[in-house]
């Protein structure tokens, strides 16, 4: 990360003040052992009293060591300046604005570009179909390089697509089912092979599980998976804890990531501290390897030049980020993305729904009592406080939870457009738009329930068989 001079704070989000605060404690021990000049170490010790005051000020919190912020109210810098607002990383997203995320602002600050109505009428016009309504919907909303993998499919050149789930429960809700369904219709018009992996190895080490219990977890997330109707003649689906095992070339590429990736940028990308277990700072490199065909030699014959295409949430991206950056170095193509928006919890936009918490989702376990009542007693309204006010100003779509889960499940769009209009006239009540909602969830989860019936343990074991796929290379 580049050095910062006193004035430039402002611009930074309370991880990258810590980060500074952490980094600039270490310049002036290092001045110290070298017995640098008064004055440099005194000019140092200032710019560390500024930062430290710019972190208590953006924070409420006095900066400690080892301990980077979790929970803080972030300071605005003015009506209407949402950005500041806004904290995004592989762990953590927090906004205080109940519409969710800025995600414009996001894509200029991650450096991604916006998906346009040009990206999406041109992936109309080269696969022959209509576009996915979570493209239409702006759901995935940015991507990296698209038109590379759209330029390749064109030349009929090969890629391929790699997405995942870190398993961390038994049962995942229906956020997690959003890069799956997306990723299944893009390997169905795009007829590409796909890689799933599950970051089982990484939930162990950030999570206080046992290695057997990941794994656990990963197997019955996979479950889920299959569920969604995957082609298995088309798909490898991998634990970590049991891959690396078996695939020196995956090993391989993930070294090859590591001699690459100083400690310097691991702890600048993600805000690892000197206290995280080496297991932490190493892991970046294992998500980074499935980027890269060499990973997977059964499928793609040992071959260095077919590109990758990563549809995930924009949370994974600074993974990506740091993937993009070593693959011209080590001889790779730089994976290309296609990042979502986060899928909001009953509670409102201001998170991600959480597995640890039962009340601010709707698991792929639960019965049609849970969905309703889950529904009706926590998904946050738009709506207004008495029917009357509700009949004169309408609802507030932007902020409604029903809504917005109506926007990635319902697939009609007329439908959902008149949906719109009658709540936002208050012509709808909230109570009907749940109601909507709970017909639209209720027989969706129980066709995928039938289908997960029908995974055996003998399923799961030939999806994750290292072997040839229905593509030759």
């Amino acid at each position: 990360m580049a050095d910062v001079q006193i004035g430039d704070f402002c611009s930074l989000n309370p991880l990258e003040l810590f980060q500074q605060v952490t980094a600039q404690g270490e310049t002036i021990r290092s001045l110290k052992a070298e017995k640098a000049p008064k004055d440099e170490i005194d000019a140092a010790v200032k710019l560390l009293l500024s930062l430290k005051m710019s972190y208590k000020t953006a924070t409420g919190q006095e900066y400690k060591a080892g301990a980077p912020p979790t929970d803080f109210a972030p300071v605005s810098n003015g009506p209407g300046d949402a950005e500041d607002d806004d904290f995004v990383d592989p762990w953590t997203v927090q906004t205080s604005n109940a519409k969710g995320v800025d995600y414009d602002k996001l894509i200029v600050r991650f450096g991604s570009s916006k998906i346009d109505k040009d990206l999406i009428n041109r992936i109309e016009r080269i696969t022959g179909h209509k576009p996915h309504h979570f493209l239409r919907r702006g759901i995935f909303f940015s991507h990296r390089d698209m038109n590379q993998i759209l330029d390749a499919y064109e030349n009929k050149k090969p890629f391929y697509l790699y997405t995942g789930r870190g398993p961390s429960s038994e049962a995942m809700h229906v956020g997690h089912l959003i890069p799956f369904i997306f990723t299944k219709w893009l390997q169905e018009v795009f007829n590409v092979p796909l890689v799933i992996q599950l970051t089982d190895d990484e939930k162990y080490l950030w999570k206080d599980l046992t290695v057997e219990k990941a794994y656990q977890y990963a197997i019955e997330n996979i479950k889920d998976i299959v569920a969604c109707g995957f082609d298995i003649n088309k798909t490898f689906i991998f634990s970590d804890l049991h891959y690396l095992g078996l695939s020196p070339g995956f090993y391989k590429n993930i070294v090859k990531i590591q001699k690459h990736v100083t400690f310097n940028q691991v702890k600048g990308i993600f805000g690892f501290t000197d206290s995280d277990c080496i297991g932490k700072i190493s892991f970046p490199a294992i998500q980074a390897a499935p980027s890269f065909s060499t990973s997977f030699p059964h499928i793609f014959n040992n071959r260095e030049d077919i590109q990758c295409l990563i549809p995930c949430a924009i949370d994974q991206d600074p993974y990506f980020r740091m993937t993009r950056d070593v693959a011209p170095r080590i001889g790779y193509p730089k994976p290309a993305l296609l990042h979502s928006i986060f899928f909001p919890a009953l509670q409102g936009a201001q998170t991600k729904m959480s597995a640890s918490d039962p009340n601010s989702s709707i698991f792929l376990t639960d019965t049609p009592k849970q969905i309703k009542t889950k529904i009706n007693k926590h998904a946050f309204s738009g709506g207004k406080d008495t029917v009357e006010e509700h009949r004169r100003y309408g609802g507030n779509c932007e902020v409604d939870v029903s809504y917005m889960y109506l926007t990635f499940f319902l697939e009609d769009d007329d439908k959902l457009e008149q949906i719109k209009q009658a709540y936002t006239s208050g012509a709808l009540l909230t109570g009907e738009l749940k109601k909507t909602l709970i017909e639209t969830l209720q027989p969706m989860i129980a066709a995928h329930q039938q289908r997960r019936k029908q995974v055996t343990d003998e399923m799961v074991k030939e999806f994750m068989t290292p072997r040839k796929l229905a593509f030759d290379f």
